[in-house]
């Protein structure tokens, strides 16, 4: 190499080592989340509309979402919703949930002054046309005002009061004065279709379950009643439930009535929903019992979605019914509980072979001997290798600097 190198070239060798260090390592960015329940719990003022939320079924919806806004109205503001039934109430709340996100410093800078957001009730395809849109709109003075599309023209407008919580371009929790007003969420909203859960699951692949729940009063009563606000129930098929009978067979009244529970949550679950979300699922043996968790890990690969209890991992081999507030899925196991049986603890991985040179053995009998554990230390190998062009990099910086 020639003297008289200029100290830009050490400067672009540095720049290459950096880069190659970025590429081979890069780092992996946090995913931030949050929970409309919790945020809401901090403030009792709103806690008539944190548990409308839940009992609506809009807080899952809400904390699955990457980009929302939350109108809160506090919990005077909420006694004009007592006379619906919570379908329809469903459908007024989700008028105040924007699929954007709305900060406080965001609204009073509007372009024009004023702007249309969509809302869930719109984006859910509930409501017709555009009468799920929201037109917000900043006035002089500071004062901001939220209207629905169509909202009556004797509708007040309902104001904009604080900012509550803003993890900016998450989730924005803004206190409103007042409920929307829609005529189109404010309709009555048809009952759901009586369904005899009975029949429905003898019909399809759960004949020997549905046996188990009808000859449970507890259990039965319980699904049932939950059935019309939101369920899921994963039934095993005729041959899991033949399998795992014997265990049943010795469990007590109580752990009977658990895992029974244990197989309904209280929550509606497309089939969609179950392959493009992962995450744990409380059930109704939770909310039976207070000091126990009763919960499982719901994961999806693919087109296969697998419900792992820590015990057995069990798939979804068919819908039975997928019909909002009902869903109900065939499983290939029994579900059972960590609370009721022992966790199947996943293996030690496997001690990595020593890499030893034994005397008189050249490189390649060497690399032979490793060949099979390739895949096992693949890991190892970019770490190693940055290692030396690090090294190499950092020598040849050097010879730069002394021959400059």
């Amino acid at each position: 190499m020639a003297r008289g190198c200029h100290p830009s070239s050490v400067l672009a060798a540095v720049v290459v080592v950096a880069v190659a260090m970025a590429t081979v390592a890069p780092t992996p960015a946090a995913a931030k989340s949050y929970n409309i329940t919790k945020i809401l719990a901090a403030h009792p003022e709103f806690s008539k509309f944190n548990e409308m939320l839940t009992k609506t079924r809009l807080a899952y919806d809400i904390n699955r979402r990457q980009t929302i806004t939350v109108l809160a109205v506090d919990n005077s503001a909420m006694a004009s919703l007592d006379h619906f039934t919570l379908p329809t109430i469903r459908h007024i709340l989700s008028l105040h949930i924007l699929v954007d996100y709305y900060g406080s410093k965001k609204l009073h800078q509007l372009s024009h002054g004023a702007t249309a957001s969509s809302s869930m009730f719109q984006a859910t395809g509930s409501a017709p046309g555009t009468t799920g849109y929201v037109n917000i709109t900043s006035h002089k003075g500071g004062k901001i005002d939220f209207i629905s599309e169509d909202a009556d023209e004797t509708a007040k407008p309902s104001r904009f009061v604080k900012s509550v919580k803003e993890i900016p371009y998450d989730i924005s929790v803004l206190q409103v004065s007042s409920v929307l007003s829609s005529s189109e969420a404010e309709a009555p909203v048809p009952p759901p279709a009586p369904v005899n859960l009975t029949e429905l699951l003898s019909k399809k692949y759960c004949k020997s379950f549905a046996s188990l729940l009808a000859a449970n009063a507890e259990v039965f009563r319980s699904v049932n009643e939950t059935k019309d606000n939101g369920l899921t129930l994963f039934c095993p098929i005729d041959s899991a439930v033949a399998a795992f009978m014997p265990s049943y067979k010795n469990l007590t009244a109580k752990a009977k009535t658990a895992i029974l529970l244990y197989h309904a949550v209280p929550d509606y679950f497309s089939l969609q929903l179950l392959k493009s979300n992962n995450g744990m699922a409380t059930t109704l043996a939770t909310a039976s019992e207070a000091k126990k968790d009763y919960s499982y890990d719901v994961q999806n690969n693919g087109e296969t979605v697998t419900l792992e209890t820590r015990v057995v991992t069990s798939s979804v081999t068919a819908t039975v019914v997928d019909s909002e507030p009902l869903a109900v899925y065939a499983v290939s196991k029994f579900l059972q509980p960590k609370e009721l049986f022992k966790v199947v603890e996943a293996p030690a991985p496997a001690p990595e072979p020593s890499k030893k040179h034994k005397k008189g053995t050249d490189d390649t009998a060497d690399s032979t001997d490793d060949s099979g554990d390739a895949t096992a230390v693949k890991a190892d190998a970019a770490p190693a290798v940055l290692a030396r062009w690090v090294a190499a990099a950092a020598t040849a910086v050097a010879g730069l600097l002394l021959m400059a």
